[in-house]
């Protein structure tokens, strides 16, 4: 890892996806220290951190199509939409990222799912496949040619990240105990399937030697 030219992304550590939160993640707060340990590393070149920032009528949110509950899935203009419970609204307590975790460190906040027709996992493009935040732009302007990537969750938010940075030229690694899954069963499952796309799989151990 040439650390000046390797970004650290941290996705989506927030409130509403930390236990307690209205959408979270088993385990979620056991990212909070390797991400910590990540950051306090001074080597990086540019950090990033990622927030999801939805309207209270976003597309997303079960609870803005009528009969209908979490985690079904409908069908919308993009294809397939999973519907969630409301969850990460603009400026609620639920959106803002943990006390514990320190922030500081970002060199630049991507916020995510803002248009409240279009859903948006990844830290790239929005989940039509269309709409770009400009991140892969402002990394390869500074200069960045790899990625590492932690937070939540591992098989949505953090898997996206990761997929769309390979799609942009971005050398890319997750950080599997820096990362916490929805599904957490499947790990091993979607480790194999990223693998075959070129994303490596390394501890926050591995990062810190590198």
């Amino acid at each position: 890892m040439s650390a000046s030219r390797t970004a650290l992304i941290v996705v989506d550590v927030q409130n509403d996806f930390l236990p307690g939160g209205a959408l979270a993640v088993p385990a979620g707060d056991a990212v909070i220290e390797p991400v910590k340990r990540l950051l306090a590393d001074p080597r990086w070149g540019v950090v990033v951190f990622t927030q999801d920032w939805h309207p209270a009528d976003h597309v997303s949110f079960a609870s803005n199509h009528e009969g209908k509950v979490p985690f079904e899935d409908i069908t919308v203009s993009y294809g397939l939409q999973k519907l969630w419970p409301d969850h990460c609204v603009a400026g609620s307590d639920g959106a803002k990222f943990p006390a514990a975790l320190e922030d500081t460190r970002a060199n630049i906040v991507i916020r995510k799912g803002m248009n409240p027709a279009v859903d948006s996992y990844s830290a790239f493009v929005e989940a039509d496949g269309k709409a770009v935040t400009g991140l892969a732009g402002y990394l390869k302007a500074r200069g960045i040619d790899e990625v590492v990537v932690c937070g939540l969750a591992l098989d949505f938010c953090v898997r996206f990240t990761a997929e769309d940075a390979v799609a942009a030229g971005f050398k890319t690694t997750i950080v599997e105990d820096a990362a916490a899954a929805i599904v957490p069963a499947e790990n091993d499952n979607l480790f194999a399937k990223l693998a075959e796309i070129g994303i490596r799989r390394a501890s926050t151990d591995d990062i810190l030697r590198a």
